[in-house]
């Protein structure tokens, strides 16, 4: 794969695509090349990179900085990466997206629900509480599954007793 990632002569696309998939069985040269192609200036590149970010450590800030200034699927991928690593500066672009009266972003929603549990189990168990009963089926779902996960880590508020 990692030839494939630093062919020249390759399409971006199989290029992008090859490191994406490498990174699920991290090496030691995917940090340099998920932080080159994050501040590569391309925009492709840069999602690529936050899309690297949820299976390599490392990349607390640039998760953050992707909440923030990230287009709708950077942004996505930029919070499943913060859950994945509990990224706690990333707990206020959670809470917002999980509060947010509208959302049009679906998957974001989604996202965010499941990163909150990752992040700040405690207060995610609170924060969802008013998405568990809500009449969307797959809200409600994902509200259940992450407040499952908040007490298979004994984080639940009945540990706060």
């Amino acid at each position: 794969m990692r030839e494939v990632y630093l062919d020249p002569g390759a399409p971006k696309e199989v290029r992008r695509r090859a490191l994406e998939a490498s990174v699920r069985a991290q090496e030691d040269w995917h940090t340099a090349a998920v932080r080159a192609a994050y501040h590569s200036g391309d925009i492709e590149w840069r999602l690529t990179a936050v899309i690297c970010m949820c299976y390599v450590r490392g990349f607390d800030r640039e998760i953050v900085e992707a909440l923030e200034r990230g287009d709708s699927q950077i942004r996505y991928q930029a919070v499943r990466a913060a859950g994945n690593w509990a990224v706690d500066a990333a707990w206020p672009h959670v809470r917002a997206l999980v509060r947010a009266e509208q959302i049009d972003d679906r998957a974001l929603l989604l996202a965010a629900i499941d990163a909150g549990a990752g992040i700040r189990p405690d207060e995610a168990a609170e924060l969802l509480a008013d998405l568990a009963d809500s009449e969307d089926e797959e809200i409600a779902d994902a509200v259940f599954e992450a407040l499952a996960t908040v007490e298979r880590h004994g984080n639940g508020p009945e540990d706060a007793e």
